[in-house]
């Protein structure tokens, strides 16, 4: 499993709503590993592979794959999040962007590669596309997710001006694709070579209801409270870490790229690594393995799949190295 940690708000949204479709609320719990308790304070840190898990088995129980989608487009960020009451107080939306970008830690930890922003607005032509940079890993969970936050609290907060226009995925069609006319209500090119969302370009102009300096400034205090809570917890294991994932698959990582991401030199990353009693080499070799443990015990792609997702060359060095890391093949720990 991954070390990524999350925001317990987002998961106690989805276990109510889960329950609300029928799944059972003790069977949610159980698979996930948390418990009411882990759920109360929504700023509470919970792992994001628990995350994963209590919505994969929301949609186990409930046989529906669009679950996630529809719980989204049907509640409220503010509800969920300091962050939502941030972007809800902002003054317009690339100011509201601005502060996503800024506090989007609170609600996930998503390493972005080369220390980009997750959201950025980019025009073309007449166009104006919302682009998540998030790194693709084949799936359609967390990206159809993101876009339809925009849009659920767009059309919540502003009807008069529909946001939406049209969609690019990297993915497949999920096998939920026929719904995505009632739900996304855009044309949607599926295998594109980006995720994107074509907007409205009015909201590039167009203020936000004014009167909020107020809240404004009392939610970001909490919020840069929140952040540095988080940065007194971190080590720089984790930091190589998140960084790590977003070029995962490409197997060779570039030591000295990340020490500059992380604003050091490669003997200040080296020797701080060793202070925590690691080398480079075995937090990559041992992030493969949690990750491989990750993909494989969720079901989420094949062995294949997880190779190239780990960055190996070939199959088969992938399964010696999950042998050396298990005492078994891939196949064989999956049929335990």
């Amino acid at each position: 499993m991954s070390d990524q940690t999350m925001a317990a708000g987002f998961a106690r949204a989805f276990l109510d709503y889960a329950v609300s479709e029928g799944a059972p609320r003790d069977g949610l719990l159980a698979a996930s590993g948390l418990t009411d308790d882990d759920l109360v304070d929504q700023d509470t840190r919970i792992p994001v592979a628990a995350y994963e898990t209590l919505i994969a088995t929301g949609i186990q129980t409930t046989g529906d794959t669009s679950l996630l989608l529809r719980h989204v487009l049907e509640t409220r960020l503010e509800t969920m999040s300091i962050v939502g009451q941030i972007v809800h107080a902002s003054t317009s939306f690339p100011h509201s962007l601005v502060q996503l970008n800024r506090y989007a830690r609170l609600m996930a930890d998503v390493p972005i590669r080369g220390g980009r922003d997750r959201f950025e607005l980019k025009r073309e032509n007449d166009a104006v596309w919302l682009l998540d940079n998030r790194p693709c890993d084949g799936t359609w969970m967390a990206t159809e997710a993101s876009f339809a936050r925009f849009i659920s609290e767009f059309r919540r907060s502003a009807p008069e001006h529909p946001f939406e226009q049209a969609l690019e995925v990297t993915y497949a069609p999920p096998p939920h694709a026929n719904r995505y006319p009632e739900l996304f209500r855009v044309p949607v090119t599926f295998r594109a070579t980006r995720n994107a969302l074509r907007i409205n370009p009015v909201w590039l102009d167009e203020a936000f209801d004014g009167g909020k300096d107020y809240v404004f400034g009392v939610f970001t205090r909490h919020a840069d409270g929140l952040l540095a809570e988080l940065a007194a917890n971190d080590t720089v294991r984790s930091g190589v870490e998140a960084r790590m994932l977003a070029d995962l698959h490409e197997g060779t990582l570039s030591m000295d790229r990340i020490a500059r991401d992380l604003g050091m030199s490669r003997q200040t990353l080296y020797r701080r690594l060793k202070d925590e009693g690691v080398t480079f080499a075995e937090v990559h070799d041992d992030l493969r393995r949690r990750m491989a443990m990750d993909y494989l015990g969720a079901r989420k792609v094949s062995v294949g799949e997880t190779a190239y997702l780990l960055g190996f060359s070939e199959a088969s060095a992938f399964v010696r190295a999950f042998r050396r890391w298990t005492g078994a093949s891939p196949t064989a720990w999956l049929s335990n």
